[in-house]
Formats: C-alpha cells, structure tokens, sequence
C-alpha cells in the first residue's frame, strides 16, 4: 500500500505591531506596490483592492507601528504621491523572511499532525479560526500604559500613543483588574468612527478628553454620511463619520487643520498576552 501523503497547510503569514495583527499577505503587497510606483491608486490596482480598502489599510498600519511605514507626499510637478519610508522597507523585507520560514515549519507540522489522524489536523483548523479576531471599530491604536487612575468605581487609563500624543480612556474598576492593567503594559484601543467629532475651531472648549488636532488628509464621500480621516503630526491618524451637511457647515477640505475628538468613555481596550 503506497504511503499516505500528509495533509498540507498552506500559511498566511501575519505579524503583529507593538501588538496585535497589522501585516498580512495583502498589505505587504500593497506596501511593495507602493514602493514600485509611488501612488497609492496604482498600488491599489495592482494588488488589487479599492482605493479607500488601500488608504484604510496603510492608515492602519501606521497608527499601529512605531514609526510611519508610507508617507504622504504634497505638490511637486507630479502632484504629489505616497512614498515607502524605510522602515517599511526593512518591514517587507522581514515579512518576506519569516514567510519562508513559516511555510517550512507547516510542512513539518503537517507530517506529525498526519502522524496522528484526520481529528487532530480538523481540531488544529477549529483552534486557529477561533483565534482570528477581528474589529468592526475604524480606529485602532496601540501602545504602553503611561497613567493609572483608580477612581474607585472606574479607572482612568492612558496611553503612549507617540511622544506628542497621550489617549485617555475610562474603564470599570472590574474590566481593569480583568485585563490586568499596570504601567507600561501594552494594550490595544478602538475607537469607532460613529464616537468621533470634527472640530476646526481651536477656540472650542470641549470636556471630551481626547482632541487630537492634525490635517484632514482623506474625505470619502458616501450617499448620507462622509467618512474624515486627520493625520496626526506623527503620521498615526483618526477616521470619523459625519453627515454630509457637518462637512459643509465646517467647509472641510483636505489639507487643512483639524481636530479629532472622542470622549474617553468611547475607548474600548483590549490586551494581547
């Protein structure tokens, strides 16, 4: 009787940023598309994706890793562009590193789950799916515990977002003690674009705690509502949805200043151990 073949797995590779899922096959495509041609329709064309699936996806990618992996570029005779910075060269370099890497140690475990029957190799699949979470929230963040607060009831937490930018969020006293929450502990934020209002009055006084001012660099128009993305000077930026009829009472426009702001009892956290 011939030797049974073992079962193959084929990996899709995705790595994690401070924390959590940042990097998959798609986006490293992307990233390297971007890198050939400097445009981010083009990029998006030739992984292919849609154009905004691209800029949410790079907008991402940025707010989670320690440094920008693409840079917006302004003016000049083309008008301007995307550029890879270095950082995500040596990120798709990496990724392309570990992709080999990965395939190979699926073969061996392919051979031992085979090994030992059908069950095993089905269980493995049940426990990987389980294991992929996804967010519907737009905004996500990560970074270090800088503030504890115990208010008896709730706590306050904030976040080391970059050097310039501090996140604050308001918690259960419980959901803390569950999600073990200390000084530099790494954590996820999310933040969905519903909770998030646009301001360009730098006069307002607001007791929301998180206003983060940058540049609109993004409006997506949609049938009722338009999506608003601000990047922060530290290239990280926060997506909102507003009506239509907000967007044109603030003359919205890319390119100019703006401020993100949420209430700090908007942030959901998460831990990644």
């Amino acid at each position: 009787m011939p030797p049974q073949c073992p079962e193959r797995f084929l990996g899709r590779l995705s790595i994690d940023a401070s924390m959590g899922h940042a990097y998959s096959d798609v986006r490293i495509r992307l990233l390297e598309a971007i890198g050939r041609v400097g445009s981010i329709s083009q990029a998006a064309k030739a992984v292919p994706i849609s154009y905004k699936a691209a800029w949410d996806a790079i907008d991402n990618m940025n707010n989670l890793a320690p440094e920008p992996l693409v840079l917006r570029v302004t003016g000049g005779r083309q008008g301007g562009g995307t550029q890879l910075t270095e950082y995500g060269r040596r990120t798709i370099a990496m990724y392309r590193a570990l992709e080999i890497e990965t395939q190979a140690a699926l073969e061996r475990a392919a051979l031992l789950l085979t090994g030992n029957g059908p069950a095993d190799i089905e269980g493995f699949r049940k426990l990987m799916h389980r294991m992929s979470m996804k967010t519907s929230a737009r905004n996500q963040f990560s970074g270090p515990i800088c503030g504890l607060r115990d208010g008896e009831v709730d706590y306050e937490v904030r976040l080391r977002l970059d050097r310039e930018t501090e996140l604050v969020a308001v918690i259960t006293r419980a959901s803390a003690e569950r999600l073990g929450l200390v000084i530099g502990k790494e954590v996820f934020a999310f933040i969905k674009s519903s909770s998030v209002l646009i301001s360009t009055d730098r006069d307002i006084r607001l007791t929301a705690r998180n206003q983060f001012w940058g540049v609109v660099s993004a409006i997506h128009e949609g049938s009722v509502n338009d999506e608003v993305t601000v990047t922060l000077p530290s290239g990280k930026s926060v997506t909102a949805v507003v009506t239509h009829g907000s967007c044109r009472t603030l003359d919205l426009a890319e390119g100019m200043p703006a401020c993100a702001i949420f209430k700090s009892s908007s942030v959901i956290l998460s831990t990644y151990d």
